[in-house]
């Protein structure tokens, strides 16, 4: 959206936000490819291969993906203190930035939705797309439940209840009903393998985001991308996105779970080149 008029308060505020120092970046990253750089920012309890590895291959081709870990997860070590946003967005930055990225385009999934936010509300300057996939802006009643009863449930020890609960939480209704209770049980394990040690710290930060005030500021390009069978973050949560995002695209996945299938991950990716290749143009 074109913004007529701007105050010397306006140009002032974006001038500090473009001059803020970056922290030394201390993240564990992904690097690969070569072309335009994206951002990658992933969800809670999960990971850059863990949420992206079904299209790091394709993007990589015509793009340079710089995919950071947040603490406990990938090779970064588990925090010392509780995360905070503002300061995991400055180190994805400074990661970028490292990597001889001085502008890109952010995907965040989930958790990574709000801190693509965050890096653009205070890094403007920098950002020159956004996609938010199964984003939200703040927790509602149902993940900030989810948020709590994973926190409990690991605080207790009960790690094998976390993963069946967030194995659960990230499939749709529909794989849900055609899955076999051995196959689920499969799942379970997987999911309890590939679980940071970052993930009790994830969801402590998920109970905690509020990036609404952040969205009317937003001058970046924005691709929402809502899986409507989620039910760990509500596609309700995405409309929201897009409705407060000046000028910003709402796509729907059809029946899409959390955690994107194959073929989901390829309608995405489908509609994820669409938008980035007409910011380009």
């Amino acid at each position: 959206m074109n913004r007529v008029g701007t105050t010397t308060v306006e140009r002032t505020e974006h001038t500090e936000r473009a001059e803020r120092t970056l922290p030394a970046p201390d993240l564990d990253v992904v690097v690969r490819g070569s072309g335009p750089a994206l951002l990658l920012a992933h969800g809670a309890g999960g990971g850059i291969h863990g949420n992206f590895g079904l299209v790091l291959d394709d993007l990589s081709r015509d793009h340079t993906l710089v995919g950071p870990h947040y603490p406990g997860a990938g090779g970064t070590p588990v925090a010392a203190a509780p995360l905070d946003l503002d300061e995991l967005a400055d180190q994805l930055v400074a990661s970028a930035v490292a990597a001889g990225q001085e502008s890109f385009a952010v995907l965040g999934e989930s958790l990574g939705s709000a801190v693509a936010v965050r890096v653009a509300a205070r890094h403007p300057e920098r950002v020159t797309a956004l996609v938010l996939t199964a984003g939200f802006a703040v927790a509602d009643p149902v993940l900030a439940l989810a948020a709590q009863l994973i926190k409990t449930l690991a605080g207790a020890g009960r790690w094998d209840e976390v993963a069946r609960f967030a194995t659960l939480s990230c499939m749709s209704p529909t794989d849900l009903a055609n899955t076999a209770p051995s196959d689920l049980d499969a799942q379970v394990a997987r999911t309890l393998a590939d679980m940071p040690p970052g993930t009790v710290d994830h969801f402590d930060l998920v109970s905690r985001v509020d990036v609404r005030a952040d969205l009317a500021t937003l001058t970046a390009p924005t691709l929402v991308a809502a899986p409507t069978g989620d039910r760990l973050v509500l596609p309700q949560n995405s409309h929201h996105l897009a409705a407060a995002i000046p000028d910003a695209t709402l796509i729907t996945l059809p029946d899409a779970a959390h955690i994107l299938s194959t073929p989901d991950r390829m309608a995405w990716l489908r509609h994820v080149r669409t938008f980035l290749d007409g910011i380009a143009a």
